[in-house]
């Protein structure tokens, strides 16, 4: 049996809204937004930590959390979730959602941090894809939060006027 080691040559992440991101291993110091590659910098210094250095602008980073291969970092004072996989782990998550079957319910979380100013549906309504449940001040601005499947309200535990976490449950939709 050869003693040949496993060769990844690409590493995935997913955000937290299920978005995937690709990555060419090893890392280089460049980024590619649509056609055109951009160089990155990861810097870290006393006065300023650590950093990304691009086109010429510091953008504070900084590791919240990390458990096992999810992440929660500070980006420019912005909180982004993810996880990074392998191709492998990648593939294990695909077949084993493909087992698990469709869920009859969808949990509704705080996006981030805020205040509740208003919860636009009631316990038992129907709910369209798309259509605004729950409104959640943050840093100064109303956000809308969407419902992102069709169904029946199960429960609300958001309340006007009340602080949230990210994360924290608002709403459990029944799926239709």
């Amino acid at each position: 049996m050869a003693n040949d080691k496993l060769q990844i040559r690409k590493l995935h992440t997913l955000s937290s809204e299920n978005r995937k991101f690709s990555f060419s291993l090893p890392l280089r110091h460049s980024i590619k937004i649509g056609n055109r590659n951009y160089e990155v910098q990861l810097k870290q210094d006393d006065k300023y930590g650590t950093y990304i250095l691009w086109k010429n602008r510091k953008y504070p980073v900084e590791i919240i959390r990390s458990r096992q291969n999810k992440y929660e970092i500070l980006f420019n004072d912005i909180s982004y979730t993810f996880t990074v996989e392998t191709p492998f782990s990648l593939q294990r998550m695909k077949v084993l959602s493909k087992q698990k079957g469709k869920a009859d319910k969808e949990v509704v979380k705080a996006p981030m941090p805020g205040k509740i100013i208003d919860v636009l549906v009631r316990e038992g309504s129907q709910v369209l894809r798309g259509e605004p449940i729950v409104i959640l001040e943050a840093m100064k601005m109303q956000n809308e939060i969407q419902s992102p499947v069709s169904g029946h309200v199960q429960k609300i535990t958001a309340r006007p006027n009340t602080n949230v976490m990210k994360d924290d449950i608002l709403v459990e939709i029944k799926v239709d």
